[in-house]
């Protein structure tokens, strides 16, 4: 299949905004500002809602019943942590330039915009900042994504999130990336970057890793949404706020159009399980298949509390799903924890470059565990950030290797 072509470059971007413009923050921002939110659908937000640690993370809502589900939470439930109601326009809808924010809803009397129709009903739901209705970005298209972000300026609101839910080929190269930087650096508000692509899309591209840091360092109040493990290297790498899915359908973009790719050689027949050593979602089933009768590590997070193991999630009955959901989060809580505890900045970069590498040396040793080399396998993305290393461990490394010659 032939890759996607490039952005056709722009010549005429305005500046981004100046350092005055940019120190006004709204407070739904600074409730946002360092935390992972979990994105999660409404019918499963009962799976994992109770173990969210309140000061570090919070919801983005996802579904068609996202925006009552959210007044409910907020308004009858007393829900007082960070919620976000995420349109998510982009899983059937592309942008165009002349329709960027393509939102089917029913106009009122008093507004017939369905940009501005979606930002009111996230505000009158409790949002704490209202997201914007984007069609999914192609590589290509520039000029939908110059037509999205001028609409948006002329908002002149720096508390509405503009979503950005571009194609991962957008970060294959370093021009196509400056050319998304430039566009985001136009507006003052928050930009929640949202990577499309089938099955890993941060593993499909060997520098994507190392543009999406490029990306969340260069674009001031850049957030990172719908992904897995690079929630936690965003924020590491400094970006304003991200949010980790609860299941492979929110932790990355299909395209409108596409059909979803999946494994056909493992049929889902149990939960997604989050190995913390190494640092990956497997089927449950597959677990326990893996060890057979060997001794399967016992989990200790905050929801399985030592009284269970990793392969105790074997099928899709009784509450085995909503258990490995809450097993996942409570592990994600426990990273959060971590990483929040270290210094912002090299201490974080570091922090997580360490994790990732520690990760990768486990799959050689628990597969050797269970005599079995090869039964579990890195995802790329992992792969990818364990060679990320913050810039100034970089270069100490190579003067290292510069001495030893």
């Amino acid at each position: 299949m032939a890759e996607p072509p490039l952005p056709r470059p722009r010549s005429d971007l305005t500046e981004p905004p100046d350092a005055a413009t940019m120190a006004g923050q709204s407070e739904g921002m600074r409730e946002l500002r360092g935390r992972m939110l979990i994105q999660v659908s409404t019918s499963r937000l009962s799976y994992v809602k109770a173990h969210l640690d309140p000061g570090r993370s919070g919801l983005v809502l996802c579904g068609d019943d996202a925006v009552r589900k959210a007044g409910t939470l907020r308004f009858k439930e007393g829900y007082d942590s960070p919620l976000l109601i995420d349109p998510a326009v982009y899983e059937t809808r592309v942008a165009k330039e002349d329709d960027p924010f393509p939102y089917d809803i029913e106009p009122t009397l008093f507004l017939d915009d369905p940009l501005e129709l979606a930002l009111a009903e996230q505000r009158d739901a409790g949002a704490t900042l209202a997201m914007t209705p984007t069609g999914y970005i192609r590589a290509e298209d520039s000029d939908s994504l110059r037509a999205a972000v001028s609409r948006v300026l002329e908002l002149d609101d720096p508390t509405v999130i503009f979503v950005a839910p571009v194609d991962v080929a957008w970060l294959r190269e370093e021009e196509s990336t400056r050319q998304l930087i430039a566009y985001l650096r136009m507006l003052r508000g928050p930009k929640a970057i949202m990577l499309g692509g089938q099955m890993d899309p941060l593993g499909r591209y060997a520098k994507a890793v190392v543009h999406l840091k490029q990306l969340i360092e260069e674009v001031p109040e850049a957030a990172l949404l719908r992904t897995d493990l690079a929630a936690f290297g965003a924020l590491a790498a400094g970006a304003a706020f991200t949010a980790f899915g609860t299941s492979s359908r929110y932790r990355h973009i299909v395209a409108p159009g596409e059909k979803a790719q999946t494994n056909k050689r493992i049929p889902v027949r149990s939960p997604h399980v989050l190995f913390p050593d190494l640092m990956a979602f497997f089927l449950g089933e597959t677990i326990a298949k893996r060890y057979g009768g060997a001794d399967t590590p016992v989990c200790y997070c905050a929801s399985c509390g030592g009284s269970r193991a990793l392969d105790a999630f074997t099928s899709n009955r009784g509450d085995l799903p909503a258990s490995a959901a809450a097993h996942n989060v409570a592990v994600l809580m426990e990273w959060l924890r971590t990483l929040a505890a270290a210094e912002p900045g090299l201490a974080r970069q570091q922090w997580w470059y360490d994790r990732c590498r520690t990760a990768l040396d486990q799959y050689t040793v628990i597969n050797a565990s269970i005599r079995q080399p090869g039964a579990f396998k890195s995802p790329a993305q992992l792969d990818r950030w364990a060679l990320a290393a913050p810039e100034q461990l970089a270069t100490s490394q190579k003067a290292e290797a510069d001495r030893s010659r």
